[in-house]
């Protein structure tokens, strides 16, 4: 919620379902949701499986993307309950992102210690993918136990939606490899590391289902290229700019159980010099310009591997009359062209 939109909470929401209405009808593959907690402007997303709920009855063929539930934050029965209920209600579309978070202040307000959060995510995936079978879950771990539970209701696609983990550091690429989840990555980091990130994924992936590889860009695409950029500018640098100021403590301290999150710290220079469009273009964070060029950027993602590319499109900074146009335009332009052999 930019402050130069000068647009309020309910209005946000109203466009944002009917941008994602859209893009049901148009033939996108599907609409990921993250979930922040006290982070004013940058995301106003606290529970994005009710946005879901409303969008199981507005839409008919998008997957719909919890991306991600931060596990630590949430006993991991209520996460299985909400997961089964969502799927149920979607008909079987959902996808289900999980992830540690990345913010000590919604750990400082949740109660859980940053150190735990590694155990914490282990025992909860453990627990959810335990849930949906028809046994009764029993586990006993350092943060929680089961002595028998039943978990109702059961979800449409068993045992389980298919399971995503976010990525920021390789460490979680290979964990993800060896525990068969796709891989969620960016806008935290330039291409070129996630590029070899993404190879280290490949190369320890031995599981007989395909590997699913995600990377988040902003986009902007229209037909006037110069226009897209124009506009695409202002709206990508208020965004990665408030992605710079809220994950700052992340990357400049060595948190518990986050320090290889700490060589990420020197692209804090970006929010100093100011997310530049160049600069956010030659890391490969955004996309912008006419489908041409907007096509001869995002092969590279996949040629390099990625089976889904989330487009933010317009960052959640630009108008929703030119969110629509672009979808539109990618739809018609992009979408068919990425479609051929």
């Amino acid at each position: 919620m930019p402050p130069q939109l000068a647009r309020g909470e309910a209005a946000t929401y109203a466009e944002t379902l009917e941008e994602i209405e859209l893009a049901d009808r148009l033939g996108f593959n599907g609409v990921w949701l993250v979930e922040h907690h006290f982070m004013p402007g940058y995301s106003h997303s606290s529970k994005p499986e009710l946005i879901l709920a409303a969008l199981a009855r507005r839409t008919s063929r998008l997957r719909l993307g919890l991306g991600v539930i931060p596990l630590p934050y949430h006993h991991p029965v209520h996460v299985a309950e909400r997961v089964a209920t969502l799927d149920l209600l979607c008909d079987g579309r959902l996808e289900v992102g999980v992830g540690r978070g990345f913010s000590p202040p919604e750990y400082a307000a949740f109660g859980v210690r940053m150190a735990d959060s590694r155990a914490r995510v282990d025992e909860s995936l453990a627990i959810l993918r335990a849930a949906g079978g028809d046994a009764a879950v029993r586990f006993d771990g350092a943060h929680y136990r089961l002595d028998g539970v039943s978990v109702v209701p059961k979800p449409v696609q068993r045992p389980h939606p298919p399971l995503w983990s976010a990525a920021v550091s390789p460490e979680t690429f290979e964990w993800a490899a060896r525990n068969g989840l796709g891989v969620l990555a960016g806008p935290f980091k330039p291409w070129f590391m996630v590029a070899s990130d993404i190879r280290r994924y490949r190369a320890l992936w031995t599981h007989a289902a395909p590997m699913r590889i995600g990377m988040t860009i902003g986009m902007l695409c229209l037909r006037d290229g110069a226009r897209a950029r124009r506009l695409a500018a202002p709206a990508f640098r208020w965004f990665y700019d408030e992605l710079l100021r809220v994950t700052a403590p992340v990357l400049e301290n060595l948190l518990p159980s986050y320090e290889q999150f700490h060589d990420l710290g020197r692209f804090r220079r970006l929010a100093r010099w100011g997310a530049r469009p160049r600069i956010l273009d030659l890391a490969g964070l955004t996309v912008a310009g006419s489908p041409d060029e907007c096509l001869a950027r995002i092969r590279r993602y996949r040629d390099a591997g990625v089976t889904h590319l989330l487009c933010a499109v317009g960052a959640g900074a630009l108008p929703t009359d030119v969110v629509r146009e672009s979808l539109e335009c990618i739809a018609a332009d992009v979408l068919p062209a990425l479609a051929q052999p």
